[in-house]
């Protein structure tokens, strides 16, 4: 046996331990896994690859720390609690149109922080009640929610786990938006409509009252949405006017634009939204710490490069299966943790196919690990805001939208030139 593959073998274990057996956060088991990796190569506890694995994705790390108070702004501003209240106003007597833009609210807070908790907590719990009120039922519900989630976690702009994978082979975050767009969007609407048009009906917005604070939007005006105009212009203003407007970077796009929450909704305490968003950050952020040290010792005792040798070593049709079962499984922990154990060798074993597309299509199928129980964040909150009591009737209902994500996912490594060619 190979001591690359002893290695690796105590580094899975030892993550495996401290997750389950132990409950451990994921970050700490894979720092503890890291270690294990590290001395039982012969490397004792290297302090200076451990703090440099720490720091590997400090870019990623800020996105989410300012994404999250950005996000955090907005929902005490009462931007989102607008944005419900506007759809379901004009879209109530066109419930399969009001059920897609639900559903787009829901991603948006995933979209923002990278985060499938974020838009689950947030956004479903706002959303909740609508979708109930239209006819779902309570199960299907939770179920649209999870997926909704899901998907905003890799739908632009912010993807943590193609971040993750860039990192692992120098890759800038760049060119993403519209192939994670193609990749998420369609499935997000669908799958809504697959789960949610059978039942929804016409309602009567009387029967939301005190549910949704439909007076806001009339008190405050547009200007509520200032912040996230701001957001959107300068997304756009940095890519189509780069003469003009420098790349000011995702961090500061996000802390400018909550500067502009501060005066445009109810009034806010920074300094109390900053604090909730930073803990509510904190457990991500851990993983990430954990993911760059994991990473740093597979690179430093060989780990990595035997993966990769073993992906290039594999025919292509078992290659598109291993990536098809393994990802998701690992993701069972942490979908962060799939996408650079795995997704980084195996974007390197496919180094003939366009990277952009490659990377982008594992991270959406990475993104699947979140419907992978004993975890299974998605489904768990999503039962839990919806007071569904076995989370398992939920990632039941999950089976048709997880089989069209991974198969969009794989299709789109397989044509990956092709359709760089189109879009890139």
């Amino acid at each position: 046996m190979q001591i690359q593959l002893i290695i690796f073998l105590v580094m899975v274990i030892v993550f495996a331990l401290g997750c389950f057996k132990f409950k451990l956060p994921v970050g700490i088991s894979m720092m503890l896994a890291a270690i294990a990796g590290a001395i039982s190569g012969g490397y004792g506890i290297p302090i200076r690859h451990l703090v440099e694995g720490t720091f590997g994705y400090l870019d990623t790390i800020l996105v989410i720390a300012t994404a999250m108070i950005f996000m955090k702004s907005i929902q005490k501003s009462g931007a989102l609690d607008a944005i419900s209240a506007l759809f379901i106003e004009k879209f109530h007597k066109r419930p399969v149109v009001l059920l897609v833009f639900l559903t787009l609210v829901v991603m948006f807070p995933g979209m923002i922080t990278g985060s499938t908790t974020a838009s689950v907590i947030t956004a479903g719990s706002l959303v909740t009640p609508v979708l109930i009120a239209m006819g779902i039922p309570m199960v299907e519900t939770a179920t649209i929610i999870a997926i909704a989630g899901l998907l905003g976690m890799i739908a632009p702009p912010v993807n943590v786990p193609v971040m993750i994978i860039g990192g692992g082979v120098d890759m800038p975050y760049s060119g993403f938006g519209l192939p994670l767009a193609l990749m998420t969007f369609p499935p997000a609407i669908f799958s809504s409509i697959f789960l949610g048009r059978k039942y929804v009906k016409d309602f009567k917005i009387s029967d939301l009252e005190g549910k949704i604070d439909f007076d806001l939007r009339k008190d405050l005006g547009i200007k509520v949405y200032v912040p996230i105009f701001v957001l959107i212009g300068l997304l756009i203003s940095v890519k189509a006017i780069p003469d003009i407007i420098p790349n000011l970077g995702l961090p500061l796009i996000f802390l400018i634009s909550t500067c502009f929450a501060l005066f445009t909704g109810r009034k806010i305490n920074l300094f109390k939204v900053t604090k909730g968003a930073i803990k509510d950050a904190m457990p991500v952020m851990a993983i990430l710490m954990g993911v760059g040290m994991f990473i740093q010792i597979m690179t430093l005792t060989g780990v990595r490069g035997w993966i990769v040798v073993n992906c290039l070593s594999l025919p292509a049709i078992l290659l598109y299966v291993a990536i098809a079962v393994t990802i998701p499984l690992f993701g069972a922990v942490s979908a962060y943790g799939a996408a650079s154990v795995l997704g980084v060798p195996f974007l390197l074993a496919l180094i003939s196919k366009d990277q952009i597309i490659t990377a982008a299509a594992l991270s959406l199928i990475a993104s699947l690990g979140d419907l992978m129980p004993p975890t299974a964040l998605a489904g768990l909150f999503a039962a839990k805001i919806v007071g569904v009591e076995n989370y398992i009737d939920v990632l039941k209902k999950c089976k048709v939208p997880a089989m069209v994500i991974l198969s969009i996912g794989i299709l789109f490594i397989v044509f990956s030139k092709g359709i760089a060619g189109v879009l890139l």
